[in-house]
């Protein structure tokens, strides 16, 4: 991708990231569309707002991309912690089963249950990813804790199947939106503090 105006400052990356994610967000309301789909287009849009040139290939670049995002460092080293302290562990993504795939092999973390959008037809914040979530872990709902970086994708509709939470608030933001989470964590870390 290249601006058409090269001279043309784009403004911080962090401005830039917010409105394709709302752009991303704005597609995942409506009927369930692949996730590939999702990307390929926002990231359409968001080149066109911005006079980039664009080619099909750059959405399917991306999407190779996520297959090789790596977790944030304590991820791996807390979820294997909370899964030797006795805790069942599942996966509620907004992807699909082959990003899913690829991000399983780089956790390298055993998991119970793994949900994506494509199995439930729908993306977070809707709620049948955590209806589908709940009746494959099985158990009642209030003895689930959802643990979620993404906190207008997930603390609330979690709450509303009766889901307890953790925000994983990495940047220690202020809360963009009124759900009260019930743990509030800068790093996965206290994850297995919980077993005791």
């Amino acid at each position: 991708m290249a601006r058409r105006n090269d001279d043309d400052d784009p403004g911080p990356g962090s401005a830039l990231r917010e409105r394709w994610e709302e752009l991303q967000f704005e597609r995942i309301q409506g009927e369930y569309r692949r996730y590939g789909d999702v990307l390929r287009d926002s990231l359409t849009e968001w080149a066109g707002e911005r006079g980039y040139r664009w080619n099909e290939k750059d959405g399917h670049a991306l999407v190779r991309a996520m297959e090789s995002w790596q977790p944030f460092p304590d991820t791996v080293p807390a979820l294997r912690r909370a899964r030797e302290a006795g805790l069942r562990l599942a996966i509620v993504s907004n992807t699909d089963r082959s990003i899913i795939e690829h991000t399983l092999r780089q956790l390298d973390v055993e998991f119970d249950q793994v949900v994506v959008a494509e199995d439930a037809r729908s993306y977070k914040p809707a709620l049948g990813p955590f209806e589908l979530a709940q009746r494959e872990i099985g158990v009642d709902p209030e003895r689930v804790l959802h643990v979620a970086f993404g906190f207008k994708y997930d603390i609330g509709p979690a709450k509303r199947v009766g889901f307890r939470t953790a925000w994983v608030n990495r940047k220690r933001e202020p809360r963009p939106g009124p759900d009260e989470p019930d743990f509030e964590w800068d790093s996965l870390w206290p994850l297995a503090d919980l077993v005791g």
